[in-house]
């Protein structure tokens, strides 16, 4: 039998069934999008009656708020690695969505976020629920879209999704006006692209691959600095190797935990402002130090005038805006991390002449040990957080707001697997934490999935409640409720001679109350024999939970780099 002649059908255009916002759904289906964070209105309704009509092809998650529809997107796309998919309304739709695409810029999470808009003919005019959205997300978006030409929306969406996800990962931003989803179209439609002026670079240039290896057989005292960027690029195995080749100590940004086993006799700790003392004095006083997927921020750095002062610095990024912008670097590669780190496997490796450094970091690590005190009767968080570790044998996926919670999860759990940390690095943003956690539940539905948030935060997102009691999520919420916005409570203590101004919050909710409101359980615990009693069981079943922690309100996060110091001038490193 002969093959068949019959011509096929173009596969750069595709058929409109109705409207534009057919179209979309479409093209969604064409990108293999499977889960839909949205809240309908106005503006978007033509796009959410395609989605009736397309009944079955998306998990469309209607969050309570914006705000928590865009963090559960933040956490799905964090576990997942898969784009986040977020629809919004016009107007006040849209800027509730604006924390968490600044949040994902931040943290370079791919989001594709689609905004209804009002029709082209009132957009300036005032219009109701009219905003500017090309003009707030310009700064905090990777690219963003106002769809002008229903024709251009398929192509547009190609696009957005591949800039998110390809790169160093982003939010993107696709404005459509609402005359644009609700226009009937009957003609083929292209949706090829090509973008000329995007195209990342993701090999490293082997001169430089060679340079990075010849600085490592010359050093006494190098050491390895882990960021996301590891995690995003799938790139741990690699990273495993290349130590083990070398035998390298290694330390982590904090959103690079899990980049790198927590529990491997070479890792240090967490650096910056909350690391451990052996990380920070290894940055302070090595003589190489290989950054791979980090950014050097401030909160990693401390003063940058102290910072890894004798130091030839090697830094292996995606972004090229990142290498220089805040540590003079010596070995710059750009490329996606785990194919720098497949060509640095590939070359032969070299036993290094570095046995006393390797020595004398292991003495930081015996000697200057994350510490706290203790109690036989009242909950420190630091031993509620080792008891979560406990209890979940160290594999749940935990997520947090920020603060002083957000620093013992990432002291105190230790992370052996990548994608189990999912967290608000550099935005800081309260309120993220519990939405995350929804979404990272549903990226990984046989995974244990544990909240861990203060008593401020969890107030400013919690009415996501009714997500888990309506798609029975079995999301576990530890609030670490020390009645106080602990991290700015710190800072007064500290900085501003206990000047506590709005920092303490005796009114609070009755948690367990709220929690069975929205048909969870709910759970009190004020002594640590009730943690040792009921935690772990709480945790290891298959229901959602509430567990409202009370603990020492006065208790501080240590060590810390205070404001303005270096990462050697560490206070709270010895338990006094």
């Amino acid at each position: 039998m002969r093959a068949s002649t019959e011509p096929k059908p173009a596969e750069d255009k595709q058929q409109t069934i109705k409207t534009g916002a057919d179209l979309l759904v479409e093209a969604l289906i064409e990108q293999k999008v499977e889960t839909i964070f949205g809240y309908p209105g106005g503006a978007v309704l033509p796009i959410y009656d395609a989605l009736y009509r397309a009944d079955g092809s998306f998990d469309h998650v209607l969050p309570r708020h914006e705000q928590g529809g865009i963090h559960a997107a933040e956490g799905y796309a964090r576990v997942s690695r898969k784009p986040g998919v977020v629809i919004g309304t016009s107007g006040p739709g849209a800027t509730n969505l604006i924390t968490g695409i600044a949040d994902a810029m931040m943290d370079s999470l791919p989001l594709v976020i689609f905004t209804g808009q009002v029709a082209k003919n009132v957009i300036g005019t005032d219009a109701f629920q009219e905003s500017d959205v090309m003009g707030i997300t310009t700064p905090i978006t990777k690219h963003n879209y106002q769809v002008q030409d229903l024709e251009e929306l398929p192509r547009i969406v190609n696009e957005a999704f591949h800039i998110a996800a390809t790169g160093r990962p982003g939010p993107v931003v696709v404005d459509i006006p609402k005359d644009i989803s609700a226009t009937v179209f009957e003609r083929d439609v292209k949706n090829e692209f090509h973008l000329p002026g995007y195209q990342p670079t993701v090999r490293p240039n082997p001169l430089q691959i060679n340079k990075l290896r010849e600085a490592l057989i010359g050093a006494r005292k190098p050491v390895v600095l882990t960021g996301a960027g590891i995690l995003h690029a799938g790139g741990t195995e690699a990273l495993k190797s290349f130590v083990s080749n070398y035998d390298l100590p290694v330390t982590s940004t904090l959103l690079g935990l899990g980049a790198f086993p927590g529990d491997h006799h070479r890792f240090l700790g967490m650096a910056g402002m909350h690391g451990t003392y052996a990380a920070n004095m290894a940055l302070y006083e090595c003589d190489l130090l290989i950054n791979i997927g980090g950014r050097f921020d401030d909160r990693l750095t401390g003063n940058l005038q102290h910072f890894a002062p004798n130091a030839r610095i090697a830094h292996i990024d995606i972004d090229p805006a990142e290498i220089g912008k805040n540590v003079p670097t010596e070995i710059p590669i750009v490329s996606d991390a785990r194919k720098a780190l497949d060509k640095l496997n590939e070359l032969e490796p070299a036993t290094l002449d570095h046995a006393e450094w390797v020595e004398k970091l292991e003495s930081n690590k015996q000697n200057y040990p994350l510490w706290h005190n203790e109690s036989e009767d009242v909950i420190l968080p630091q031993y509620l957080l080792r008891k979560v570790h406990q209890f979940t044998d160290g594999e749940a996926v935990v997520t947090t707001d920020v603060g002083q919670h957000q620093m013992w999860a990432a002291q105190y759990y230790t992370f052996s697997r990548p994608d189990r940390w999912v967290t608000s690095g550099g935005l800081g943003t309260m309120g993220f934490g519990f939405p995350a956690a929804i979404g990272a539940q549903i990226a990984d539905k046989d995974s244990t999935v544990v909240a861990i948030v203060g008593d401020g935060g969890f107030q400013m997102t919690m009415q996501e409640m009714s997500l888990l009691q309506e798609r029975g999520l079995p999301v576990k919420i530890i609030i670490v409720n020390n009645q106080a916005l602990g991290m700015v409570r710190q800072w007064q203590e500290k900085f501003y001679d206990k000047r506590y101004s709005h920092s303490i919050i005796d009114t609070q909710p009755d948690f367990v109350k709220m929690a069975e409101a929205y048909g969870l359980h709910g759970y009190k615990m004020e002594n640590i024999q009730e943690i040792d009693r009921e935690l772990g069981d709480i945790l290891n079943n298959d229901k959602p939970a509430v567990i409202d922690c009370r603990v020492v309100q006065q208790e501080n996060v240590y060590p810390m780099i205070a404001p303005g110091k270096g990462s050697h001038e560490m206070i709270g490193v010895s338990k006094p």
